[in-house]
């Protein structure tokens, strides 16, 4: 397992990278270290033609607390035209992170436990997939602090659950549950912590052993249909689709289905 920045750790192996949020002691608030080393891990992961599949989680108790409260107090307090001036490039920044994994040609598992807040909120819905541990909360706790919305939760968010409902959570600052963030689409499996890690792993062996194209593909076409009309978006399908016919896994996948066996693809 190898460090980047200080706050993030970035493990590949057997066609799975998984980052790791590190800092367990401040709940893995967003730092300018994590936010950095985020960065660097995702862009070597969409770069990695050996990785599969993404593995996003947090260390600790906490997927992340959202940003670093003490942070920001002691940077206003020190140099408030500093920590103004540069305040919208990190938020910018931070957003890039999202950038990086919405627009990953493989598929994105979030994993998250105890506060998925703020940034942690965000960064957790730009994974494609989100198994929560019955003891996660979410929580837009901007309005706590006298902020607006940000980390990409005014977009992610009101696609996931509807635009009513995200009022509510961004006026309100109320936090949900694992059960009511599944109940309302946020998430896709609330599992109990003694299961949590084994029904991961499960999802994660079935993502890495896919065909990697073809759901990089699927991925696009889903993540950019709202902003496509009818008539872009079939096209879009069609122009996908085409593509994955040459590939070498749709090849093995019609074999294996002829063969009546389990199919093995190799992501190309």
């Amino acid at each position: 397992m190898s460090s980047i920045a200080g706050h993030v750790l970035l493990e590949i192996a057997n066609g799975v990278a998984r980052i790791t949020l590190n800092r367990p002691e401040a709940s893995n608030a967003l730092s300018p270290d994590m936010r950095d080393g985020l960065l660097d891990a995702t862009r070597r992961c969409e770069c990695d033609e050996s990785v599969r599949c993404v593995v996003l989680r947090g260390a600790g108790d906490n997927f992340m607390a959202g940003g670093d409260i003490k942070a920001f107090r002691q940077s206003l307090d020190e140099d408030a035209e500093a920590h103004l001036a540069g305040f919208e490039i990190r938020v910018i920044r931070g957003h890039q992170v999202l950038h990086q994994l919405m627009r990953m040609p493989k598929p994105v598992l979030a994993m998250v436990q105890g506060a998925v807040a703020g940034f942690g909120l965000g960064l957790a819905l730009a994974a494609d997939l989100i198994v929560a541990r019955s003891d996660a909360y979410f929580l837009l706790a901007h309005r706590h602090i006298g902020l607006s919305c940000d980390g990409g939760t005014s977009y992610l968010l009101p696609r996931a659950i509807g635009e009513k409902k995200t009022l509510e959570l961004a006026l309100l600052g109320e936090r949900i549950t694992a059960a009511q963030a599944l109940a309302l689409g946020m998430v896709n499996w609330v599992i109990e912590p003694p299961d949590f890690e084994a029904a991961a792993s499960k999802i994660v062996t079935k993502l890495a052993t896919g065909p990697t194209n073809a759901l990089a593909r699927s991925k696009t076409v889903i993540r950019t249909s709202f902003e496509h009309t009818w008539q872009e978006q079939s096209h879009a399908e069609a122009r996908n689709v085409a593509l994955a016919v040459a590939s070498q896994d749709h090849r093995e996948g019609l074999a294996a289905f002829l063969e009546k066996r389990r199919p093995n693809f190799v992501g190309r």
